[in-house]
């Protein structure tokens, strides 16, 4: 029998992806099953919804409308009409719904019953999850210019106790949190928000009885061991250990396989009446995005403000070598921009869509994990309407990158292809935005796909100079290792935003085996009590 999932903030789910897709090295069986997961995006909920569909079906038996639908060649409402059984089941494991005290969230007893009714009398389960992040997150703070976080003011500071509360009232066996790097740095009027999150969370019934509860009622719970995935043997306990070592609480993704540079806070907790220290994550090789951006199609971008077509949007690019446009610039880079120019051929129309058929689907890396045979071509891969003069800026980048294996700063820049922004004087003054262009390098992994992606994608630029263009949806969910078939609802904007808040499903596969041991031991000590 599978080990039950609640999955709470699940975003488009690719946290609760890489647990479902965990399989027991030694019966080859799937060993976690989603029961419930709650997301308040209307465009998250519903890629949630459709990827729990598809999660109805074996591996081999995936309906042949599922792939219809992504062609574009029915409706979401008549592949769920085709499928009724299977699509009633998605639908009441996806909850579209908001979690915390402010107007229009959810009461917590309506949550509980939900989690009580998933769950049904199976008492051994798991509570993963993401609080929303963009509070503690270093640039959104520095952005907005807050030393200080006030919880009163921006209800996502608090959004972890809908956590702890769940953990207090329900007991899993097992957690597993994640949350941005800057969770460590940031603090409130009273107290560091990640010292008090770690205290919380050893002890919630501690916690909810104090801060949460009010109705007199006192939780019980026995508490829980906070274990790193990276640093071992580690573990937080309030109770004997209540110094510890930040970092190592901190998981470095390209460091297991995830083809960018994404660092993240990820915490394992452990019900203490389970004694087990598990494992931590094994290192493998770093992957550059060149053999995951492999075997896509190869798309131009679409030129904006104007009329676009192919010959329109090459034209555009080579008056990138009229007048003095490039003045002052590196001689070997002008002689690589000349070269790049002679090669460009994506003339037509070529600008990618919702699906397009492609008989030649490859990658060069994990093939197994990524791609799908049924597919029979790539979807969620269109180009974005770009500026003349940010597709000069493009071009130089990527040819720039091919020669010096960096991305330039704006040090860097000839005079005419500085952005005619007001942060342009202090990132060639002091540094500050000094690489508000990047293009990513084609030999290392790529640095972290956020949701900032949806604004402008000036931070991923392709590096291959011939398609001059940001990266697309599926590029970055490519680098964040979803799978080919892993459709993203939504308009392009809400699509990329997904894709930014994921957890990637092939960290959460691997962080998936640490946890299965947890249960199989405890199982095991069962076994040797009775």
């Amino acid at each position: 029998m599978r080990i039950p999932i609640i999955d709470i903030f699940a975003g488009p789910g690719g946290l609760g992806e890489g647990f479902s897709a965990y399989v027991d090295p030694e019966t080859y069986q799937r060993v976690f099953s989603i029961s419930l997961s709650i997301e308040k995006e209307y465009y998250a909920h519903q890629t949630l919804t459709l990827r729990s569909f598809f999660r109805q079906f074996e591996k081999d038996s995936i309906p042949y409308d599922y792939y219809e639908f992504i062609k574009g060649n029915i409706s979401l409402g008549r592949l769920y009409q085709k499928w009724p059984t299977q699509a009633e089941k998605a639908e009441n494991e996806a909850w579209l719904a908001t979690l915390g005290d402010n107007n229009g969230a959810v009461h917590a007893n309506v949550v509980d019953d939900k989690i009580k009714k998933a769950l049904g009398c199976k008492e051994d389960w798991l509570l993963i999850g993401g609080p929303p992040c963009q509070a503690y997150s270093v640039v959104g703070r520095s952005r907005r210019q807050e030393k200080l976080l006030d919880e009163k003011k921006d209800v996502r500071v608090g959004l972890y106790k809908q956590y702890l509360r769940i953990l207090a009232v329900h007991n899993p066996a097992v957690f597993v949190m994640e949350n941005v790097k800057g969770l460590l740095s940031a603090k409130t009027q009273e107290n560091e928000i990640f010292s008090k999150i770690m205290s919380d969370l050893a002890e919630p019934a501690a916690a909810y009885n104090s801060e949460l509860s009010n109705s007199g009622k006192k939780m019980e719970c026995l508490g829980y061991r906070i274990f790193s995935l990276v640093a071992n043997p580690l573990s937080y306990d309030i109770c004997d250990n209540p110094i510890f070592p930040q970092s190592d609480f901190i998981v470095h993704s390209e460091k297991y396989g995830v083809p960018q540079t994404r660092h993240r806070v990820i915490l394992l907790g452990i019900r203490k009446d389970i004694d087990f220290r598990p494992g931590v994550l094994e290192p493998r090789a770093e992957v550059p995005i060149s053999v995951v951006l492999s075997g896509l199609p190869k798309l131009r971008s679409v030129l904006s403000k104007t009329i676009d077509t192919g010959d329109a949007w090459k034209a555009s690019l080579n008056k990138i070598v009229k007048g003095d446009i490039l003045s002052g610039l590196d001689i070997d880079v002008k002689r690589e921009i000349n070269r790049q120019l002679e090669k460009l051929n994506l003339t037509k129309n070529i600008t990618g869509g919702e699906f397009i058929p492609f008989s030649e689907n490859s990658i060069g890396y994990l093939s197994e994990w990524y791609l799908d045979k049924k597919l029979r071509g790539i979807c969620n891969h269109s180009s974005r309407g770009h500026m003349e003069s940010d597709l000069h800026r493009y071009f130089f980048l990527a040819c720039f990158a091919l020669i010096k294996n960096r991305s330039p700063k704006l040090e860097d820049f000839p005079p005419a292809l500085l952005p005619a922004h007001k942060n342009v004087i202090a990132g060639l003054e002091n540094k500050k935005f000094a690489d508000r262009f990047r293009v990513q390098l084609k030999d290392r992994p790529c640095k972290t796909i956020t949701s900032h992606i949806s604004k402008d994608g000036h931070y991923y630029i392709h590096p291959d100079p011939s398609q001059c263009r940001s990266f697309t949806v599926r590029e970055a969910a490519r680098v964040q290792t979803f799978p080919d078939n892993y459709y993203f609802c939504g308009p392009r904007t809400a699509q990329f935003i997904q894709v930014g808040n994921a957890v990637p499903p092939l960290l959460a596969n691997q962080i998936a085996g640490i946890v299965a041991s947890v249960f199989f031991a405890k199982k095991n000590i069962h076994k040797r009590v009775e």
